[in-house]
């Protein structure tokens, strides 16, 4: 297992996953996500993975659409760091672009979250 540690642009919100290696991330077609453009965790975390280290006072949830999915963003830089879904509440994907990782090496996988809600490759 890999430690990475991450923060929002601002360095309010800090956070701590254990993960495998990551080599690979996904970006979502939703109207959301879209306008984002995160690459996101390809796999969901379990909270014994993930570990917020400090600024959880200076995080802010947004909700879009069904309201599936806690999206959480720092209040000051705007930064989308990490969200969950609501029917499991702490299970949740990280924004990689928070970690000092080479986005581009990675494998991006395509997720349609505008129409399937299946990833497209």
């Amino acid at each position: 297992m890999n430690t990475y540690e991450g923060q929002c642009h601002c360095g309010a919100v800090r956070f701590r996953l254990r993960s495998e290696p990551i080599t690979t991330g996904m970006r979502c077609n939703c109207s959301y996500c879209k306008r984002r453009n995160a690459v996101m965790s390809s796999q969901y975390y379990d909270p014994d993975h993930f570990e917020i280290l400090s600024g959880e006072d200076d995080l802010t949830c947004y909700h879009w659409g069904d309201v599936m999915v806690n999206h959480y963003f720092c209040r000051h830089c705007g930064i989308y760091t990490f969200h969950d879904a609501i029917e499991n509440p702490g299970t949740g994907r990280v924004n990689l672009g928070c970690f000092d990782i080479d986005l581009d090496s990675l494998q991006i996988r395509r997720f349609d979250g505008a129409d399937t809600w299946q990833y497209l490759d």
